[in-house]
């Protein structure tokens, strides 16, 4: 965006908000910051106008939309084991260490609110093959796929484990999510790129809504967490789906 009727266009082009949030996130900063500029000053504009009364028909819109919104929130954490936080492990991921204080005080205020937490493990026989690809990590019963003791799981959490990257393949994951009356998930935990992504995937064909808090998660670099963060902004809860598990909530 070179001159102001680009940044007019830009700012005024009717995008769904999560595709907004995305592109946003990948712009440069000034950029970013010009659009935003740009929109609050024809928001006082907007203002300045009389406003049109809804038409039935929007009315009715606003009114589904809210009768199908919910928000019964679980948090989870996602591999945040000694194997991916130990300094030297052969899949460590450095930037998880970094995320440990502001997960703790998700996790502490989680608690304190009653949002339920489940941990996602990662978890490989010895005989596993996948350890061919990867290298030797999260071995069932070893130090290495035991949750990072900062953040280790304390009574009445929840313990889900996964050979993969995605924390409803081969898992209880959906059984407990439906047994506890859940429709949003919290992920945090790493990789961003990999196990956070692909769960984020599963969870919105399966109608949750996913938020990814950008200060509880860690990728293998700030790159990749961008592409990643951005990704999961711009999509929805698959429509159909979403529908069918709030009414099953509700019901």
């Amino acid at each position: 965006m070179t001159n102001l009727d680009e940044l007019l266009h830009f700012a005024l082009l009717a995008r769904p908000e999560r595709v907004d949030d995305g592109i946003l996130a990948l712009l440069p900063p000034p950029q970013a910051a010009a659009v935003r500029q740009t929109r609050a000053a024809l928001g006082f504009l907007g203002r300045a106008l009389e406003s049109d009364v809804p038409s039935t028909d929007l009315k009715k819109r606003l009114l589904h939309t809210l009768e199908h919104t919910s928000a019964n929130r679980a948090l989870l954490v996602v591999d945040m084991i000694n194997d991916h936080l130990m300094p030297g492990s052969t899949l460590e991921v450095p930037r998880a260490r970094e995320i440990v204080p502001a997960l703790q005080q998700r996790i502490a205020d989680a608690r304190r609110n009653g949002i339920p937490i489940v941990y996602i493990l990662d978890e490989h026989e010895p005989d596993d093959s996948d350890l061919e690809e990867w290298g030797t990590h999260a071995v069932r019963g070893s130090v290495g796929a035991e949750v990072w003791s900062d953040i280790a799981p304390r009574e009445g959490d929840r313990i889900v484990r996964k050979p993969s990257y995605s924390a409803f393949f081969q898992s209880n994951l959906e059984p407990l999510l439906d047994e506890l009356g859940i429709d949003t998930l919290v992920l945090t935990g790493c990789l961003t790129e990999m196990g956070l992504l692909q769960t984020a995937g599963d969870a919105l064909q399966r109608g949750y809504a996913v938020e990814l808090p950008p200060d509880s998660q860690a990728g293998s670099c700030v790159e990749a967490e961008m592409v990643a963060l951005s990704t999961v902004r711009t999509m929805a809860p698959f429509a159909p789906a979403r529908k069918a598990r709030l009414e099953r909530l509700a019901a």
